[in-house]
């Protein structure tokens, strides 16, 4: 049995490809909807916005760099120019460059701090101030990718937490501002998600060991957080806003 087709004449922005932003455009293709996929590699986004093509979805590619708002002011642009109009955004991107060098806040270089914000912080901001007018005049929604590191409090990895938390003011932020004008928002928290680079790059044994640890019989897929993405965007998600929402097999149990 097919998919539902619960997006039939949206425009989305998927921005920020790899796993889970990828895997988010074939889904939001796969239920009817058009997606501009954006990535700081561009090529990497016309490939991958090729292969959804080639199965049947209205996927476009795009390069854009999320630490450079007016960049991301064209990302946006090109969707409407595109697709003619937007309804629907996913900020993915995240520095995971910076991340390797993210340690503690006595010992970060203030530099991989500040790039960190860039992208991760004041670059989702750039996402929801370009798309926001079209959401307001679209009833839309915004759906951001957090982290549980937003709030278990880990002994590294300050800024990634710092900005992932940020993230989540925001979608109540906007939730409050903007949902009396029908645009909802709200953050998607991961858990352990085997990405395609991850299932290269960690060892199967590490794996095991988290998996041993975990509350669930399985680790996460991308496409676990894709279907949350097109159930947030769609009717379905209609009154669900300003939440953050843990998708991570049970690794995290809070309010």
């Amino acid at each position: 049995m097919g998919l539902m087709r619960r997006l039939e004449g949206k425009v989305a922005v998927v921005a920020g490809a790899g796993g889970i932003g990828t895997a988010t455009a074939r889904r939001l293709a796969q239920e009817g909807g058009s997606v501009l996929l954006g990535d700081l590699d561009g090529d990497a986004a016309i490939a991958a916005a090729r292969a959804i093509a080639a199965e049947g979805g209205h996927v476009t590619g795009f390069g854009y760099d999320q630490a450079d708002d007016a960049s991301v002011a064209r990302l946006v642009a090109a969707a409407v120019e595109t697709h003619g109009r937007l309804d629907f955004i996913h900020a993915n991107a995240a520095n995971m460059v910076a991340i390797r060098e993210d340690g503690d806040a006595l010992t970060i270089p203030l530099d991989v701090f500040d790039a960190t914000v860039a992208v991760n912080m004041r670059g989702v901001l750039s996402c929801a101030r370009h798309a926001l007018p079209h959401l307001v005049a679209n009833r839309g929604a915004f759906v951001v990718t957090s982290s549980s590191a937003a709030h278990m409090g880990e002994p590294e990895r300050v800024a990634y937490a710092m900005t992932k938390a940020a993230v989540n003011a925001l979608v109540r932020h906007i939730a409050s501002r903007w949902g009396k004008e029908g645009v909802r928002a709200n953050a998607i928290a991961p858990g352990m998600v085997l990405t395609d680079q991850i299932k290269r790059s960690m060892p199967l044994a590490f794996q095991e060991q988290v998996l041993a640890a975990h509350r669930h019989w399985r680790l996460g897929e991308s496409e676990d957080i894709a279907a949350m993405v097109a159930m947030l965007f769609s009717a379905d998600g209609e009154w669900i806003n300003g939440q953050v929402l843990a998708v991570d097999g049970g690794a995290s149990i809070r309010p």
